[in-house]
């Protein structure tokens, strides 16, 4: 009886109306990160307002490091749970049950081993990514105390998506609210009272997720759930890492071009910034601020699509097309209307928004002001390109995302960086011009990429109705 009771919150999926659907797992997730983006906001005020310039333009070091990380622990958390959810589409549930234990496993090798990895060349990473003496301290000291916590950033990401996958949206909302509440207290406490620097914003950000990962344990400990931790599902197996690992590639190449392309724009940003004291570490530290407030449009899309990845995935595995193409279709006009809202809001307020990092260092404002307003110029046409990428990978179509992962950032990217800085009188605005330049390319790929497949799922929904 108790199994009977939790598969039917499962086959839900296939049953409520698509529209609703979306809306009960989207909104939760929408939430939860845009109060992880607010709290991103809110710790780069207190980095800035608390430690000082220096220390803002060492956060921005720390991106191209943070995303390497995250594609590691990305490519298993989003492996898994796309993985699980056309397992539980497919009523498989003691694969589902399986996934859960090579989750956490995978999880916790990976962090631990990338953690260690990564400590013993930081500083020549560091330098690498264009840190000069004023960045290096900064930079240090914060990733320190990151990699130190990275296996429990990893647990608690994976399992956080594990949670929306076994039909609990609102427990992972929560999970992130708590991270979000327990980090902004303890942020202004380590920084502010214990004087502990940028090392303390780094320690408050481990320290609430630590907390937050044992409630999500404890919330997979029920056995009343069909999916739950068990000791006899705690070893890994083949073919449950393997699909894993490969749905969960594009999401691990997203990551590693945008550490590649990070690298890039913080070494340009150093070459071809103004010839200061400085030496360039203003147009890193404009950088830094901008890209956090572009976060936050782009976490509400990111939001949106862990509130489709579980729909998509169980009525693809149940070969409901057409309720599959109704989540895609309401996530690309969701996805749009975020992107075209953000992209008013930046453009017309992009001074005050950027002063709340910098307020006693003008000429540091009024680059990331300009920086956020020529970024900002193609957004509206972001979060269809988001929406596909992501789609493509909850339906295991690895190769797909991969390509549509690799066209914006690698692709076309990458190339325009290395190219039009040495076209415009202001270098630097070339390194800025370059992303939306390829925002648009890759936009106009999707389009073409996602057509295609719609009317071959639309020819296949006609082929098993007749």
């Amino acid at each position: 009886m108790q199994e009977d009771i939790s598969t039917k919150q499962y086959n839900q999926l296939g049953e409520k109306p698509v529209g609703r659907l979306l809306l009960s797992y989207a909104i939760p997730a929408i939430i939860a990160m845009a109060a992880s983006s607010v709290y991103n906001i809110i710790d780069g005020i207190f980095v800035g307002q608390g430690v000082g310039p220096a220390a803002i333009m060492g956060l921005a070091l720390c991106a191209p490091v943070m995303s390497l990380t995250a594609a590691f622990g990305a490519m298993v958390g989003v492996g898994g749970s796309t993985l699980m959810s056309v397992r539980l589409g497919q009523k498989d549930y003691r694969a589902a049950q399986d996934i859960l234990g090579n989750v956490v496993l995978m999880n916790i090798f990976m962090g631990l081993v990338l953690g260690m990895c990564l400590q013993l060349v930081l500083e020549p990473i560091l330098r690498f990514f264009g840190a000069s003496d004023y960045t290096i301290g900064p930079a240090y000291d914060f990733m320190t105390v990151i990699l130190l916590g990275n296996v429990v950033t990893h647990l608690y990401f994976g399992l956080n998506a594990l949670l929306r996958s076994t039909n609990r949206p609102k427990m992972a909302m929560y999970a992130t609210f708590g991270t979000v509440g327990i980090n902004c207290l303890l942020a202004p406490l380590f920084i502010f009272v214990f004087h502990w620097g940028i090392r303390g914003a780094a320690a408050a950000t481990v320290c609430s997720q630590f907390v937050m990962l044992l409630w999500q344990l404890w919330l997979f400990s029920d056995r009343n759930n069909v999916v739950h931790l068990k000791r006899s599902i705690m070893h890994l197996q083949w073919r449950i890492v393997k699909p894993s690992l490969t749905i969960g590639l594009p999401q691990f190449l997203i990551n590693l071009c945008a550490c590649l392309v990070a690298i890039v724009i913080t070494r340009s940003m150093t070459y071809f910034g103004s010839q200061t004291e400085l030496g360039g570490d203003i147009e890193v530290g404009a950088y830094g601020i901008q890209n956090r407030l572009i976060l936050f449009v782009v976490m509400a899309v990111i939001g949106l699509n862990q509130g489709m990845q579980p729909i998509a995935g169980f009525n693809y595995g149940a070969k409901k097309y057409d309720r599959l193409l109704q989540v895609l279709r309401y996530a690309i006009i969701f996805a749009t209307v975020f992107t075209t809202i953000g992209w008013a809001v930046c453009l017309t307020f992009a001074t005050p928004l950027v002063s709340i990092f910098a307020k006693d260092s003008p000429q540091l404002v009024a680059e990331a002001a300009r920086g956020l307003r020529i970024n900002i110029s193609t957004f509206p046409l972001v979060g269809m390109q988001i929406i596909t990428t992501a789609f493509f990978q909850s339906i295991g179509m690895a190769g797909k995302s991969i390509f549509l992962s690799l066209s914006r950032q690698l692709l076309f990217l990458l190339p325009l960086l290395l190219t039009l800085p040495y076209l415009f009188d202001n270098p630097v605005d070339g390194v800025w011009a370059s992303l939306p330049i390829s925002d648009s390319i890759a936009f106009c790929v999707s389009a073409v990429m996602l057509v295609w497949q719609v009317k071959k799922f639309k020819r296949e929904s006609l082929g098993i109705g007749s």
